[in-house]
């Protein structure tokens, strides 16, 4: 998914990936009455996969599997450096969740660094579950009750401070360390700083008011 919705950003005008049953599994409770099973899902998404014959342009092959995780700098979400570098700036407000990354498992793995701790005293904190099933899931396992026992101030699902609308609108010099999906100049309001990561980096950096690679702690 966050491929697919970025890949504009990347210069393209579309982006596909190939469908599997992982992906039928995570959509079924949406589209389990459009099929008479899953494999019935799979056979009509496979459409959408590649011809066996399929001759591209360029192939490019890339290990994920040791990279560091990655924090944005400047005003584009391709501006990437490891964690490492960009360890110990400074950060104004946390925000987590949105679209992109205020999935149950992401919720989850943020409230499993926070457990037990606080937010630093220099910082302010914002959470937005994706949706409201989410939001309902995340009060249910006490995950809600974490984040707030943490100092977050937890707000009902929406594109709130992601683009500035709302609440978390960044005061001019400001800096964000943000979950969502990007990070252009007054994207969150005038004269702030985005700085896009994971919810794991995010909640450290919550916790030391720098940001902070999670493995750390």
């Amino acid at each position: 998914m966050t491929l697919c919705n970025m890949a504009i950003e990347a210069g393209g005008t579309s982006g596909v990936c190939m469908p599997d049953m992982t992906t039928v599994e995570y959509l079924w409770p949406f589209i389990q009455d459009e099929f008479a099973g899953k494999e019935a899902a799979l056979e009509d998404y496979r459409q959408w996969v590649s011809d066996a014959d399929a001759c591209y342009d360029k192939v490019l092959e890339i290990d994920v599997s040791n990279i560091e995780p990655q924090v944005t700098f400047d005003y584009k979400p391709d501006c990437v450096k490891p964690v490492s570098e960009m360890s110990g700036t400074p950060v104004d407000q946390i925000y987590i969740g949105t679209c992109t990354n205020g999935r149950i498992e992401d919720l989850r793995q943020a409230a499993e660094i926070l457990k037990g701790k606080t937010v630093a005293s220099s910082v302010r904190g914002i959470v937005s579950p994706a949706t409201p099933k989410i939001f309902k899931d995340a009060l249910a396992e006490g995950i809600i009750q974490i984040f707030m026992d943490a100092g977050f101030c937890v707000t009902n699902p929406t594109c709130g401070a992601c683009l500035g609308m709302s609440n978390g609108v960044l005061a001019e010099g400001e800096v964000c360390a943000s979950t969502s999906n990007r990070n252009f100049n007054g994207r969150m309001g005038k004269g702030g700083m985005v700085h896009l990561m994971s919810p794991a980096t995010a909640a450290a950096t919550a916790i030391t008011g720098v940001i902070t690679d999670a493995r750390t702690l």
